[in-house]
């Protein structure tokens, strides 16, 4: 990647002070970065401890290319992988050290939405594509052309909670074939009620972002994503996690409080045996949101939600 390249994909990373406090108690060791984009958060983890070395996932191999650049001061102290999230557990198992602590920051990236022709955003003419791993075989323009009616409504209502799912669906099945982002965000602005078209926001940001989720699979990762973390972590050890949509928040917020509580599987007739117990303690009981500040220097930060957790000393003998 050249030079400019790796400029366009630099990005003010999102609630940095808080990513900061969070793991600033973390000691010397491994620290996953599972969502790694352009590496701002992993640039700011490194230099915040001399003795941290990293493991930086991410499907996009622009964001990996990007990343390579700005962290290579850092030498043999960053691994990179061009993967998903979700199998974070089996590049951890190819390195050396305790994992002192997991972060993940959902969502699209703005370099994704950026550049025109990845197919993200409404604001530019491009080809429906949508793909953070341009690798993969579905992409938007299949889910637009393809998906049945009822297939589209349900992933608009799913995804997004777009009450006017029913509505857009149709009008994408009647328009077709649409071949770019234009087309679509058009078709979407005529669909919905005039009254649905007023306001700050375009009338097609749930649509595209619910097709992106889609294509990505974006919600079905997170799950498996975090159990294997919370798996890896060490005593003491930090998850923190950056959501930026209800969907992913409350799969994030149902794993930390399940682990925290320690649920028992046991019939509840009966004595445990199971030997369930909390794993980690809850930093946050609920979400922490960025400054208004921050939120007014960069909009796209505005709807970020962090939580936070620690990793309980086991207690077995």
């Amino acid at each position: 990647m050249s030079a400019a390249a790796a400029v366009e994909y630099f990005h003010e990373p999102v609630m940095a002070d808080e990513i900061a406090d969070v793991f600033r108690p973390v000691p010397g060791g491994l620290i996953v970065d599972a969502t790694l984009g352009g590496g701002g958060h992993a640039e700011m983890l490194l230099r915040q401890h001399p003795d941290r070395t990293l493991l930086g996932i991410d499907r996009d191999p622009a964001a990996i290319a990007a990343a390579r650049e700005r962290l290579a001061r850092f030498g043999d102290r960053v691994t990179l992988r061009c993967d998903r999230f979700d199998r974070l557990g089996e590049h951890v198992d190819e390195l050396d050290g305790p994992v002192v602590g997991a972060f993940f920051d959902f969502g699209v990236s703005s370099h994704q939405l950026d550049v025109a022709s990845r197919g993200f955003s409404h604001r530019y003419d491009a080809p429906l594509d949508m793909r953070m791993d341009p690798r993969a075989e579905l992409h938007a323009g299949f889910v637009v052309n393809e998906y049945s009616a009822d297939e589209l409504r349900d992933l608009l209502r799913r995804h997004a909670d777009e009450r006017h799912g029913g509505r857009i669906a149709a009008a994408i099945v009647a328009a077709r074939p649409l071949r770019t982002t234009r087309q679509l965000s058009d078709v979407v602005r005529s669909a919905v009620p005039a009254a649905a078209r007023r306001g700050n926001r375009h009338p097609a940001m749930r649509t595209f972002a619910a097709i992106r989720i889609e294509v990505n699979d974006e919600l079905n990762l997170i799950e498996p994503a975090i159990r294997a973390a919370l798996a890896c972590l060490s005593e003491k050890g930090r998850l923190a996690t950056l959501a930026y949509h209800s969907g992913e928040d409350s799969i994030v917020k149902f794993i930390l409080r399940e682990a925290a509580d320690g649920i028992c599987e046991c019939p509840s007739t009966l004595p445990c045996i199971c030997g369930a117990a909390p794993t980690i303690r809850l930093l946050r009981r609920k979400i922490t949101r960025p400054s208004a500040t921050e939120a007014e220097r960069n909009p796209r930060a505005a709807s970020a939600m962090l939580r936070a957790a620690e990793r309980l000393e086991s207690t077995s003998s």
